[in-house]
C-alpha cells in the first residue's frame, strides 16, 4: 500500500511527538542503600548527609540527585561510609521514562527548596521586626549593631546554602533575594543612626582631640 505525501507528513509529525514525550534529557544519580537498624545514629547521620546534598527521597532509602561530577564524588563517599557502617549501597545513573515523570521529580526538588525559602523568609521578617523594635525604642548602640550585623551574615550564608541546592530554579528564590536586600538596607539605616548618635554623645572628646593635635591648651 502506498502512503501519500500528506500521510507521510502526519506519520512523521506523530513520530516526533511521541519521541518528544518519551525521551528525557535530564540524568540523575540514584542512591539505594540499606543500613543496620542499630545504632539509630547511623541511620540519622546518613539521612542528614543525603539531605545536606539536596537529594530527594523517592522512597525510604532511595534518593536521587542531578547527575554531575561533584554529586558522583559525594555519593561515592557516602556509599563508602554506608558500607563501613555495615550497610550496603549502590549508586546508579538513571533517567525518567518520560517528561511527565521528569517534571514530577523536578517538582519534588522545588518543593523541598520552597519549604527552605519559606523558612528563610520568616527569619528575615523576624530580623526586620527586631530592627524596627530597636529603632522605636531608640536602642542605638554598637552592641546591638554588632549583634544585628552577625545575624545578617548568618542570613546571607543561609540563603547561599539554599541557592546552592536549588538545582531547578524555584520561583520563590527571587522573593528571598529581595527580602535579604531589605534586611541589608534596614541594617544600613540602623547603623547610620548608631554612628550619628555615638558621634553627638562625645562632643567634648572630639574637641580635646582637636586641641591636642594643634598644641592648643584645653
Amino acid at each position: 500500500m502506498t502512503i501519500g505525501l500528506t500521510q507521510r507528513w502526519t506519520l512523521a509529525a506523530t513520530t516526533r511527538k511521541v519521541s518528544r514525550v518519551r525521551q528525557s534529557k535530564l540524568s540523575w544519580l540514584l542512591l539505594a542503600y540499606k543500613v543496620p537498624q542499630e545504632p539509630s545514629r547511623t541511620r540519622v547521620g546518613i539521612w542528614r548527609a543525603v539531605k545536606s546534598l539536596g537529594a530527594v527521597y523517592l522512597q525510604a532509602s532511595v534518593c536521587v540527585l542531578p547527575n554531575s561530577v561533584e554529586h558522583q564524588r559525594q555519593l561515592k563517599i557516602l556509599q563508602n561510609k554506608i558500607v563501613e557502617a555495615g550497610g550496603a549501597a549502590d549508586v546508579l545513573e538513571t533517567g525518567a521514562m518520560d517528561r511527565e515523570q521528569e517534571a514530577s521529580i523536578i517538582q519534588r526538588f522545588r518543593q523541598d527548596r520552597e519549604a527552605e525559602y519559606q523558612e528563610f523568609l520568616g527569619k528575615c521578617d523576624d530580623y526586620l521586626g527586631e530592627l524596627k523594635r530597636e529603632t522605636q525604642t531608640r536602642h542605638f548602640t554598637f552592641a546591638e549593631l554588632q549583634e544585628n550585623d552577625e545575624d545578617l551574615k548568618k542570613l546571607n550564608g543561609w540563603l547561599g546554602k539554599i541557592r546552592a541546592l536549588d538545582f531547578y530554579g524555584t520561583p520563590i528564590a527571587a522573593d528571598a533575594k529581595r527580602r535579604l536586600q531589605d534586611c541589608t538596607k534596614a541594617l544600613e539605616v540602623f547603623a547610620a543612626r548608631v554612628f550619628e548618635i555615638e558621634q553627638h554623645s562625645r562632643p567634648h572628646s572630639s574637641i580635646r582631640s582637636k586641641r591636642a593635635s594643634t598644641g592648643r591648651p584645653a
